[in-house]
C-alpha cells in the first residue's frame, strides 16, 4: 500500500448539507471539546532506557492527515445510498505532502515527518538483552548474519466492522452496539468522553464474524462518532464498513526489517544471538509496544540463548495504524529464528531438525525464566513444556526420516522441486490483567453464566457451560451463557491473544464453585443432613442412597432466596457468585509446524504434499 500525507487547506460542507436526505455533516471543527486525541491503550513496559513517543489517532483529521483511510468529515444521511452520493459534494482543499513509507528512509534528518514534533519519525526505542553477546561471538565456530523483510497484512475478516448507536433522552441512557472484542473497555472510554456516568453507557458486542486483533481498539473514528451523534441528533444511527473502507482505514499487522545475526558453537549449539530490527507502526502508536515487544520476545521460540542483545526502532509511518492482528508480531521474531537455524544447519553440516534438538530446553528446565520482559510487564516466563516430544511428533506424522533419506533424492532426481520446512514456536497466551464472571441459579431451575469478554467464534459457550456444568451437576443445555454485554456483567478486558480459556475459564470455574458450595449448604439445611451425604447431579441435589429424598435446583433457588423470615447472618440471599481471575504470569503453548511443498519451476505453482 502507498503512503499517502496531505495538509487540509480547507473542508467545505456547504453543498453537501443542501442535498435532500442529507441530514447532517461534519467536520473537525464541528466537533467542539469533542475533538481530542484518543487514549493509549497499552502504555510501555517498565523497560531501562526506554524512548517512547506518544501519538493517538483522532476522530477527523484537523490541519493534517497522515494515511489514506484516515477521516476528513463524516455525512450522516436517511441511507446508505444518499450518504455514499453525497460524499461527492464534499470539497476538501489539500496541499500533497512526501509520502514516509520507507522505514530506513523515515529516520534520515531529512525525511519528511509524520507528526511534525516527532524527531525523525522515531515513535519508540527499546533494548532488551541478557548475557554477553560479544564474549559469545568472539568463541563462535560460526558466526550468520542475515536481513529478513517481513511484509504488512490486512486482516479481511468474514465480517468488517460496524457500530450502531442509540440514545434514549427519556431514559439519558446511551446503547452502543459494536463489533468489538473489548466491550467493557469501549463502556468506559465512552462514559468517559461524552461525560456520562458509566451506567448510563450500554455496550453490546454482539456475535461478530471473526475479530483477530483489529477490532480490540476502543477509539476507532467510528466508534466514538457515532453515539456523540446519537445524542446530537437524538435518533439512532448506524455505520457499517464495506470492504474497500476495511482494506484502507482498519488497522493492519506486519511489516518490519531484521538484521540478525546468530552465533553457533561447532556442534550447533547456540551461543548467542543479537537482532536489530525496524517496526513500522503506522500514523498513530496507540497499542505502545505490543507488536515489537512480542517480536522481541518470541525470537528467543523454545531454546537455549545464553547471550541476547535486541534492539527495535518503532516508527511513524504515513500508513495504516498497526495494531496487535494474529499473533501480534510473534510470526516475526519466530520466522527470524526459525531461518537463521535453517541457515546455520546448512553451513555446519546438520540436519535441521538435529540443529533444533540440540537447542531445545529440557523438560527438567521448566520453569524457565528467559530474563527479559514480555508484553504482560512479566518475565517472559515458559511454565512448562516438552519440545522434543513435539517436535518428534510433527515430524513422523509427515514420515520425516522416510522422505529426507528416500523419497526426496529420488522426486529430484526425476527434475521435481521438492523441499520441506520445519518451523517451532513458543506462544504466550492468557495474560492478564483478569477476567470475571458470575453464575447464577435460577427460579426455573436454567443457570445463568454471564462474562465480560466478547466472543468471535472461539467456542465459548460450549466451554464456559461446560466448566459450570461440571461443577454444578447441570446439563450443558440448561445453562444460558451471555458474553460482551456491560450491563450483564460490569467489568472486563476482553478477548484478545488466547486467554479467554485461561483467564475467563478459570474465572468461570471460581464461580462456579462458590456456587456449588452454596448449594451443598442450603440443602444441607433443608434436609438436615451433612454436605457429604448430598450427591449434585442432573440438576437436583439428592441425599446418598436415599435418591427419592431429593429437590430440583429451581426450588432451592427460591429456598435461598426467601420471601418470609431473613437471610442468617454471614450468608448471602441466592445461589450466586461472582469471581474473578488474574493470572501473575501468562501460560505458554508450543508448537511445531512440518510441511513437505513442490514448486513447479515454470509456474511457480505450490502444491503442499
Amino acid at each position: 500500500m502507498r503512503g499517502w500525507a496531505r495538509w487540509i487547506c480547507a473542508v467545505d460542507l456547504l453543498r453537501v448539507r443542501e442535498r435532500p436526505g442529507v441530514v447532517a455533516a461534519y467536520a473537525a471543527d464541528d466537533l467542539g471539546d469533542y475533538w481530542k486525541p484518543g487514549p493509549l491503550l497499552v502504555p510501555p513496559p517498565p523497560i531501562e532506557s526506554t524512548t517512547f513517543n506518544q501519538r493517538t489517532q483522532v476522530p477527523l483529521a484537523r490541519g493534517k492527515v497522515r494515511h489514506v483511510g484516515e477521516p476528513v468529515a463524516m455525512v450522516v444521511a436517511e441511507s446508505r445510498y444518499i450518504a455514499e452520493d453525497a460524499l461527492a459534494d464534499i470539497a476538501v482543499e489539500y496541499q500533497p505532502l512526501p509520502a514516509v513509507t520507507d522505514l530506513e528512509r523515515a529516520l534520515a534528518p531529512d525525511s519528511a515527518r509524520v507528526h511534525d514534533d516527532v524527531t525523525g519519525n522515531v515513535a519508540a526505542r527499546v533494548h532488551q538483552g541478557k548475557g554477553d553477546y560479544d564474549a559469545a561471538r568472539s568463541t563462535a565456530a560460526l558466526v550468520l548474519r542475515r536481513r529478513f523483510r517481513y511484509d504488512r497484512g490486512c486482516s479481511a475478516p468474514i465480517e468488517t466492522r460496524g457500530v450502531v448507536a442509540d440514545w434514549d433522552a427519556k431514559a439519558e441512557r446511551l446503547t452502543v452496539w459494536d463489533t468489538t472484542q473489548a466491550p467493557v473497555v469501549v463502556r468506559n472510554g465512552l462514559a468517559a468522553m461524552l461525560k456520562l456516568s458509566e451506567r448510563q453507557v450500554r455496550v453490546v458486542a454482539p456475535f461478530i464474524g471473526g475479530g483477530f486483533g483489529p477490532k480490540i481498539m476502543m477509539f476507532y473514528p467510528e466508534e466514538v462518532l457515532l453515539p456523540w451523534l446519537a445524542i446530537r441528533l437524538e435518533r439512532p444511527v448506524k455505520w457499517i464498513e464495506d470492504r474497500a473502507e476495511h482494506f484502507l482505514a482498519t488497522t493492519q499487522e506486519r511489516s518490519q526489517i531484521h538484521d540478525a545475526e546468530i552465533a553457533l558453537a561447532g556442534d550447533g549449539r547456540i551461543l548467542g544471538i543479537r537482532d536489530e530490527f525496524l517496526h513500522d507502526s503506522g500514523a498513530y502508536d496507540p497499542y505502545g509496544l505490543t507488536v515489537p515487544l512480542n517480536s522481541q520476545c518470541t525470537l528467543l521460540g523454545p531454546y537455549v540463548v545464553p547471550a541476547y542483545d535486541s534492539r527495535f526502532t518503532a516508527v511513524f509511518t504515513t500508513l495504516p495504524i498497526v495494531s496487535p492482528y494474529r499473533g501480534a508480531g510473534r510470526q516475526h521474531g519466530v520466522f527470524v529464528i526459525e531461518r537463521l537455524l535453517d541457515i546455520a544447519a546448512r553451513q555446519l553440516g546438520l540436519d535441521r531438525s538435529e540443529i533444533r534438538r540440540r537447542n531445545l530446553i529440557s523438560p527438567d528446565a521448566f520453569p524457565y525464566d528467559n530474563h527479559i520482559i514480555y508484553q504482560d510487564f512479566a518475565s517472559l516466563h515458559y511454565d512448562s513444556g516438552d519440545y522434543r516430544a513435539v517436535l518428534d511428533k510433527a515430524l513422523d506424522a509427515i514420515g520425516y526420516r522416510a522422505f529426507i533419506a528416500e523419497e526426496q533424492p529420488q522426486l529430484r532426481a526425476e527434475g521435481r522441486r521438492v523441499g520441506i520446512g520445519v518451523v517451532f514456536y513458543v506462544e504466550g497466551t492468557g495474560i492478564g490483567p483478569y477476567e470475571g464472571a458470575r453464575v447464577q441459579v435460577q427460579g426455573s431451575g436454567r443457570v445463568l453464566l454471564a462474562t465480560g469478554i466478547g466472543t468471535q467464534g472461539q467456542g465459548h459457550f460450549t466451554s464456559f457451560a461446560q466448566i459450570v456444568a461440571d461443577q454444578i451437576g447441570v446439563a450443558v443445555a440448561d445453562i444460558d451463557v451471555v458474553t460482551g454485554d456491560t450491563d450483564q456483567f460490569y467489568w472486563g478486558v476482553g478477548t484478545f491473544a488466547s486467554r479467554g480459556a485461561v483467564v475467563a475459564g478459570n474465572a468461570t470455574h471460581a464461580a462456579a464453585k462458590q456456587v456449588r458450595a452454596k448449594i451443598l449448604r442450603t440443602a444441607a439445611e433443608h434436609f438436615e443432613c451433612s454436605e457429604a451425604d448430598l450427591l449434585l447431579a442432573d440438576g437436583h441435589v439428592a441425599i446418598i442412597g436415599v435418591p427419592e429424598r431429593n429437590i430440583a435446583l429451581g426450588a432451592l433457588a427460591a429456598l435461598a432466596n426467601p420471601l418470609r423470615g431473613a437471610v442468617q447472618p454471614g450468608t448471602e440471599p441466592g445461589l450466586e457468585a461472582t469471581a474473578y481471575f488474574g493470572p501473575a504470569k501468562g501460560a505458554t503453548a508450543a508448537g511445531a509446524h512440518a510441511m513437505i511443498v513442490e514448486i513447479d519451476p515454470a509456474t511457480m505453482e505450490l502444491r503442499i504434499l
